[in-house]
C-alpha cells in the first residue's frame, strides 16, 4: 500500500473516532502540511464518505451521521446481529475478559449507523432482558424484532401473526411488557387481548409484528424476565411434580432454574423450622421424570416427594444404584 493510501486510511480511521477534527491537529497527526489534509479529505469525498467541513473557530472536518462503515457495508439484519452478539456477550459475561473492548466496538457500529436504524436498534437494546447466557441459537429477524422492540419501548399495541404452539394461530392484538431472551429463545411477554390474559410468545414463531396506534400503561409487579420463566414453568406438561423441600425460598430458588420450578410460599411455609428454614413446596412440570431424580439429589437438601408415586419409585431407583456404587470395589488393573 502506497504512503498515501495509508495516510487517507489512517485520516477516515481518526475522522470516526467521532467530534471535529481540526486541520491543524489532523495534519501534527498525518506529519503532513495542511494543504494535504486538505487534498485527503477530498479523496475521501470523492470515495463518497461524507466528510463535513466545519467553520468558525473551533472548526475543521468531521464525518456526518449515517454513513457506512466502509470497507463493511451493514444492512439491518447484520447491524442487528452485531449489536445484539456485543451486548449479549457483555451482558452475560462471556467477553468480561476483554475488558471495554465490546463497549467501544457497539459504541463504533453504533455511530456509524443511519440515524432511523439506530433508534430502533436502541429500542431493542432497552427492552431486552437476558435470564441466561445464550445457548447458540439465531437472534429473530429484524422485521420482526424492531416492530416489537418499537412497541415495547413506546408502550404501544403491537398486532401479530403467530404461528404454532399450544396457543394456536392467527392474528393477535398485544400489549408488550418486554423483551426477553432465554435459553437461545426470543420472547415477548405482555396482555393478549384476544383471550383476556397475560400471555408468553416465542418470536420464532410471529410471522409479522406491527405497532399500532394508541398506548397502553403497563401493569405493576413482575419484570418481564420473571413473567416469561413463570410462564415456563407453569406451561401444561404430562407430569404435575409436587416436592417439600427444606430450606428458605431463596435458598432453594437459587438452586432450581426459574424455568423449571416454582417455589410457592404464599402463606410463609418456608420461613419456619429455624435457621435452616421450614419445607417449601415446590412445583415442577414435566414431559418425563427420569432427570428429575438426579436434580433432586443435586440439591443437598432433605426432600419428600408429594406426587407423582411413580417419582418416588425412581428417587429409590437412584438411591440404591448409588448405594451399590458405594459399597463396589474397584475393578483389577490390566
Amino acid at each position: 500500500m502506497s504512503r498515501p493510501v495509508s495516510r487517507v486510511l489512517t485520516l477516515l480511521e481518526l475522522l470516526q473516532a467521532g467530534g471535529v477534527r481540526t486541520v491543524a491537529e489532523l495534519a501534527e497527526r498525518l506529519g503532513v502540511a495542511e494543504r494535504t489534509v486538505r487534498r485527503y479529505v477530498d479523496h475521501l469525498v470523492d470515495l463518497d464518505v461524507p466528510v463535513e467541513s466545519v467553520r468558525g473557530r473551533y472548526g475543521g472536518y468531521r464525518l456526518a451521521p449515517g454513513h457506512r462503515m466502509p470497507p463493511l457495508m451493514l444492512n439491518d439484519d447484520e447491524a442487528l446481529a452485531v449489536l445484539l452478539g456485543l451486548v449479549a456477550g457483555r451482558r452475560t459475561g462471556i467477553t468480561a475478559a476483554a475488558g471495554t473492548a465490546g463497549e467501544t466496538a457497539a459504541a463504533k457500529v453504533r455511530r456509524v449507523l443511519p440515524e432511523r436504524l439506530r433508534h430502533r436498534l436502541d429500542a431493542v437494546l432497552d427492552s431486552l432482558t437476558f435470564t441466561a447466557a445464550p445457548a447458540g441459537s439465531a437472534a429473530p429477524e429484524a422485521a420482526v424484532l424492531l416492530p416489537v422492540a418499537d412497541a415495547v419501548r413506546d408502550h404501544r399495541p403491537l398486532a401479530i401473526r403467530y404461528a404454532g404452539g399450544r396457543g394456536g394461530s392467527g392474528e393477535r392484538t398485544v400489549y408488550p411488557y418486554g423483551l426477553v431472551a432465554h435459553a437461545g429463545r426470543w420472547y415477548v411477554t405482555g396482555r393478549d387481548l384476544s383471550v383476556g390474559a397475560d400471555r408468553t410468545f416465542r418470536l420464532d414463531r410471529i410471522d409479522g409484528a406491527r405497532v399500532l396506534p394508541g398506548t397502553f400503561e403497563p401493569p405493576p409487579g413482575p419484570g418481564p424476565a420473571e413473567r416469561v420463566l413463570t410462564a415456563l414453568a407453569t406451561a401444561p406438561y404430562r407430569h404435575e411434580v409436587t416436592v417439600r423441600v427444606r430450606g428458605t425460598a431463596e435458598e432453594i430458588r437459587a438452586l432450581l432454574p426459574g424455568s423449571v420450578a416454582v417455589v410457592a410460599d404464599a402463606d410463609g411455609e418456608c420461613g419456619g423450622g429455624g435457621g435452616g428454614g421450614g419445607w417449601c413446596r415446590v412445583e415442577i412440570r414435566a414431559e418425563r421424570l427420569d432427570w428429575l431424580p438426579g436434580l433432586l439429589a443435586s440439591l443437598d437438601r432433605p426432600f419428600v416427594v408429594e406426587r407423582p408415586d411413580e417419582l418416588r419409585g425412581l428417587v429409590a431407583d437412584l438411591a440404591g444404584r448409588l448405594m451399590d456404587a458405594a459399597r463396589g470395589t474397584p475393578p483389577p488393573r490390566d
